[in-house]
């Protein structure tokens, strides 16, 4: 079975393809607020699983890391806007420290493809 990486880097690809399966990096954004950066990564989430021939209504398990729990009211604001409802994946949110202080939110997705 192969493998795909897609934007792959020296550190780490962007999102990897492995039979029916996409795994995609942590994605991050920038943005004055949890729902700026929220609904930027979630793009960025939308981009990737397109490009490989996946959609949102294909998630299967997304884990959210908030680096402040008292924030997680204004991201889901923005994820009920954004996941498919007929379809919505297995998740899980918490609190972590996230790479660097700017980052408020980090969305790690698995989907189908």
């Amino acid at each position: 079975m192969s493998i795909q990486r897609v934007q792959p880097g020296a550190r780490m690809s962007q999102a990897v393809v492995h039979g029916d399966t996409v795994y995609l990096a942590g994605q991050v954004a920038e943005g004055a607020s949890v729902a700026d950066q929220s609904r930027a990564a979630l793009a960025q989430v939308d981009e990737l699983l397109a490009s490989v021939g996946s959609d949102k209504s294909k998630l299967l398990n997304v884990t959210i890391y908030l680096a402040d729990i008292a924030t997680f009211a204004e991201m889901n604001s923005v994820w009920d806007a954004w996941v498919d409802g007929q379809n919505p994946p297995a998740r899980a949110t918490v609190e972590a420290k996230l790479a660097t202080p700017d980052y408020f939110v980090e969305f790690a997705v698995i989907a189908a493809v």
